[in-house]
């Protein structure tokens, strides 16, 4: 259904324009002047703001196993904050048979699991399923195919996004706490920033998101690269982010089609995430959508204050349009239809609530500095609330590409008019997570972190970015957000 939508939304750092301006006394005036904050920060340790959460990079000694990799059930009694703990960079050693590793080069875009082993703090577990993943962003100019948007044929980048399945028969063994790790690529995250950073500010901001933290990455005792650790969202994310954990997760389901009217029952089922072989029902959801969308004009406020919380929606859209999440669930691509994407639902069986759970901030951040600027292929045309040409599709930026206003959507219109409550969300932001103090901190503690990692994947591969590029990306978007906390936020 989205496949055009992925096609273009994986163009968005091959065209995005920074645009770098100030206006705050204490932001950087220039580039060189953000550079400076970032080489501070790069040059010496910055004290984690977490008690006893030092920094530092897991290195893997060679594993002493005898016969058989251990079993799975050994980590069965780990906390997952082990795996995400934010101040540690684990070392995830993958070890795949040649024949393995082979097949998965040969077609990354077929997302097949290939059996592996994993070494972490020394243990080799297995056996694992291992893969390829992503949409077309994922592995754009990575394959060798004939149509970089449309990619196919062989691997052609050092490092691609990565799942690993740690419970590879299917059994109930958990590995601290999950059942599947994400290693996400970066490729075309410039800062490696983007996902540990959004992530952050929407928790901070009480918004229940995956943590993500950085991760090393070895194939067959070679270096691959510097990755994001993301955190899956699935049934165990809604038990441990929940009262109830227990209900149904759906992936990449709009309530709404784009004439406003409730979608039906099928399209949440094929969605659904959790609960798929219990005779799963939608009915929630949809007589949510169906509510709404026959709403008497002036009471779509109560009906969505009966259906979610509406504080934590508008929360969750004032970090959204602080970090320009423009690649998420307020652009409607217009391709094959219209639709937004990387999103969740999930919906609380014990409260009746359905909670909006942001995903895939990859391209967040990017398009802060495109104010004006019409060459993102993410950037949303309108501000928060607005309404281009009455609700009809139009194009926009550089490409010409189709899109259609969020705002026209019978959920999103409503609370983009919440104006007070916004102001009052986006000042507590402002002042706390979001606030200059605290986002640089996170930049420099994060960025002592990977620094060493960064030169090592220049060093080691040819397609390493240099350092000296990702300091000047991390300084622009230092810059970027310093001059977006000085704007409305919308």
């Amino acid at each position: 259904m989205l496949s055009g939508t992925r096609v273009w939304a994986g163009v968005a750092v091959a065209v995005a324009l920074l645009a770098a301006s100030c206006s705050s006394s204490d932001t950087p005036q220039n580039i060189d002047e953000a550079t400076s904050l970032v080489d501070d920060a790069t040059q010496e340790s910055i004290a984690p703001p977490e008690p006893g959460a030092a920094v530092e990079t897991t290195d893997q000694p060679e594993p002493e196993v005898d016969g058989e990799p251990v079993a799975l059930a050994r980590f069965e009694s780990e906390s997952s904050d082990v795996l995400f703990d934010p101040g540690v960079v684990h070392t995830f050693a993958i070890d795949l048979d040649a024949d393995k590793l082979e097949e998965l080069d040969a077609d990354p875009t077929a997302e097949e699991y290939v059996e592996g082993s994993l070494t972490f703090d020394g243990e080799t577990i297995g056996p694992i399923g291992v893969r390829y993943k992503g949409s077309v962003g994922a592995f754009l100019f990575c394959t060798d195919g004939p149509n970089a948007f449309d990619p196919s044929g062989a691997k052609t980048c050092t490092k691609l996004s990565m799942k690993l399945k740690m419970n590879w028969e299917d059994g109930g063994d958990t590995f601290y706490g999950v059942k599947k790790v994400q290693l996400h690529s970066q490729n075309l995250d410039t800062t490696k920033m983007h996902e540990r950073l959004g992530y952050w500010l929407f928790r901070e901001m009480g918004v229940p998101v995956p943590r993500s933290t950085h991760a090393r990455v070895e194939i067959n005792g070679e270096f691959v690269g510097l990755f994001a650790l993301t955190e899956q969202i699935d049934g165990r994310f809604t038990r441990e982010n929940f009262d109830d954990g227990s209900g149904n997760l759906y992936k990449e389901v709009w309530p709404f089609n784009p004439d406003g009217t409730a979608r039906n029952a099928d399209e949440f089922i094929d969605g659904l995430q959790t609960n798929e072989d219990d005779d799963p029902t939608a009915e929630l959801i949809v007589q949510f959508a169906e509510e709404l969308a026959d709403a008497e004009p002036g009471t779509e406020i109560e009906v969505i204050n009966r259906w979610m919380d509406v504080d934590l929606l508008v929360r969750t859209m004032v970090v959204d349009r602080a970090i320009r999440n423009d690649d998420g669930a307020l652009h409607w691509y217009c391709f094959d239809g219209c639709d937004p994407h990387n999103f969740y639902w999930y919906e609380n069986p014990t409260n009746g609530k359905l909670t909006l759970l942001p995903w895939d901030l990859d391209n967040a951040f990017d398009n802060l500095g495109s104010s004006g600027v019409t060459g993102s292929v993410t950037q949303i045309a309108d501000r928060f609330g607005d309404i281009t040409d009455d609700c009809a599709i139009f194009v926009f930026g550089r490409l010409n590409l189709p899109q259609k206003s969020a705002a026209c959507d019978p959920l999103i219109g409503p609370i983009s008019q919440l104006t007070d409550e916004f102001d009052a969300a986006r000042a507590e932001f402002v002042a706390g997570p979001f606030s200059k103090e605290s986002v640089d901190e996170r930049i420099a503690q994060w960025s002592t972190q990977i620094e060493d990692l960064v030169a090592e994947a220049e060093a080691t591969h040819a397609d390493g970015q240099p350092v000296a590029a990702w300091r000047e990306a991390m300084a622009a978007m230092i810059s970027d957000i310093d001059a977006a906390r000085e704007t409305d936020g919308r």
